[in-house]
């Protein structure tokens, strides 16, 4: 899977020449997999511009960049302003395929220093993954990669390349050359950045777009501080000696999120009915279940609902927990057999 990082230096609030960039280098060069930086289609420091600058997802603009995507036969991914309703806009990636698009809407909105998205975004609440004919992906956009969980959700929901389309000034370039081969150890997948260059409003973006192995080996990289991309041909068979040497998929605990979780929110969510719930429906939660008989308690059938994909589930109050599932066969599971 060939893939081209591009350190783009677009044009602020011209959604056309912007394109026109996009268009140039696909048509020139030999890639399956396009990558632009953050908000490439409309530059970053649009202030309230941004607002009529969005389109919907299925915007004019889309619909030209997927029209160069099935010329080429490749997929695309850049960032911009995406308008869920009148006045609801998100930072978003967009992952264009000759035949489908897929958007990730940013979850952590940079609001320090020169940073002003709150003012302007809305924050994305998903971390999606989507399938292309090579792999699975997920997407991130810039202080995103400094939030580990995100990542790892996305890995443990199969991704197996993860690209973050960045707008990072030169005074947060250590901080991205530090953590983004950690995300790529940490959760053995392809780790790919790729960042904006140029001057916007006194923002200097360096560039230097770069791919990291499963092993968090930088592959390549682009130049620092001037208009330029890279191509690499990704071996996705380094996956799965990455994964055998350090399994940290396989060991990932889930239980330690849920107590991140409880910390987060100051209070405990995940009390420990639910986390026997959980466990119970783990059991058993590839099988095909219509109805689920608990005896227990509410929080014992909310973990169980957390596990399992099940419509109806009936709550008979109970001193002993356990929990019958009812599809082809039926299942009992008690508790202690979890604990």
């Amino acid at each position: 899977m060939k893939v081209c990082l591009v350190n783009g230096n677009p044009k602020v609030g011209n959604k056309k020449k912007n394109i026109k960039k996009i268009e140039k280098i696909v048509s020139s060069e030999d890639a399956d997999l396009y990558v632009f930086g953050e908000m490439f289609l409309t530059g970053y420091i649009c202030r309230e511009e941004v607002f009529s600058l969005a389109e919907k997802e299925n915007g004019e603009s889309i619909k030209k960049i997927q029209e160069i995507a099935k010329e080429k036969g490749c997929s695309i991914i850049f960032g911009m302003p995406i308008e869920e309703r009148e006045g609801i806009v998100y930072n978003a990636a967009v992952l264009v395929q000759p035949d489908s698009v897929g958007v990730y809407r940013k979850n952590f909105l940079a609001n320090f220093g020169p940073f002003e998205e709150k003012f302007y975004f809305s924050e994305g609440r998903d971390a999606p993954i989507f399938k292309t004919k090579y792999c699975n992906i997920g997407m991130c956009i810039c202080y995103d990669i400094f939030f580990p969980e995100l990542l790892k959700g996305m890995a443990m929901k199969g991704a197996d390349l993860i690209v973050c389309i960045s707008a990072s000034p030169t005074i947060s370039k250590n901080y991205f050359e530090s953590v983004l081969p950690a995300r790529a150890i940490e959760n053995t997948i392809f780790m790919a950045y790729c960042n904006l260059v140029g001057e916007e409003e006194g923002l200097t973006f360096w560039g230097g777009s770069q791919l990291y192995s499963p092993k968090g080996e930088l592959l390549i990289k682009a130049e620092y501080m001037k208009e330029d991309y890279v191509i690499y041909d990704i071996n996705l068979g380094m996956l799965k000696e990455a994964r055998i040497a350090r399994p940290t998929l396989r060991d990932t605990k889930a239980d330690i999120f849920l107590d991140l979780y409880n910390i987060a929110k100051n209070k405990e969510v995940f009390n420990e009915y639910v986390r026997i719930g959980m466990k119970m429906g783990g059991k058993i939660k590839n099988k095909p279940i219509n109805e689920i008989d608990v005896y227990g308690n509410e929080d014992v059938a909310f973990g169980i609902k957390l596990a399992v994909k099940c419509d109806k589930i009936n709550v008979i109050p109970s001193k002993e927990i356990k929990a019958i599932f009812k599809g082809e066969e039926e299942i009992e599971i008690k508790a202690d057999e979890v604990e």
